[in-house]
């Protein structure tokens, strides 16, 4: 890959997520990191493997999802362009706790978990992007959990589109579904009473 079209992509992504970045930061990560592109349907990561990669989609989207105890799938979340995945290493997992899809063929920046670490902690500008991250992580925390506390599955439904309105066409319904905690045919319900289908 063309390590200047590389950089080019990272700044409009930084761009677009109201971030910035030195050269010199941008030409280390470039450096550091792996590139990788994921057909549809390739599972990255499996739940208990190591959790020694971090990665950032340049291009596509990736969903992470666990296993129930009757063998279903219920989507975590999803992971479009911009956005960091297979972040538990990252959170001080030593296993990831999730399994990790590629919904749409997606390119992958690749990093080693503790050269990922060893970067940001190197830089103070880094610094203040991984703590605005963290709390913009603590704040979908609290969001996911005040709607399933408060919401009904038509309010949870419409709190997701308008916090990822792009989601609502790329995403599959049926892990827009597990998503909201709902079945795809009750996703489908409130869909058809909104006039969607």
């Amino acid at each position: 890959m063309n390590k200047e079209l590389i950089i080019v992509q990272i700044t409009k992504l930084a761009d677009l997520n109201g971030l910035s970045f030195e050269d010199e930061v941008l030409n280390r990560a470039v450096e550091l990191a792996q590139f990788k592109v994921f057909p549809k349907g390739f599972l990255i990561k499996n739940i208990g493997d190591q959790a020694d990669s971090v990665a950032i989609v340049l291009d596509g989207l990736v969903r992470g999802y666990y296993i129930d105890g009757d063998g279903n799938d219920i989507t975590r979340g999803f992971v479009i362009e911009g956005g960091m995945c297979m972040d538990e290493g990252i959170m001080g997992y030593n296993e990831y706790v999730c399994m990790w899809e590629v919904v749409e063929e997606s390119t992958l920046m690749l990093f080693d978990v503790k050269e990922f670490k060893a970067m940001i902690m190197s830089n103070e500008n880094l610094k203040t992007i991984w703590i605005g991250l963290l709390e913009n992580g603590l704040r979908y925390k609290i969001y996911r959990e005040n709607g399933f506390l408060i919401e009904n599955a038509t309010e949870r439904y419409l709190h997701f589109k308008k916090l990822y309105p792009k989601l609502c066409h790329r995403a599959p319904q049926k892990h827009i579904a597990t998503y909201l905690g709902i079945t795809p045919e009750s996703l489908s319900r409130i869909r058809k009473a909104m006039k969607e289908e």
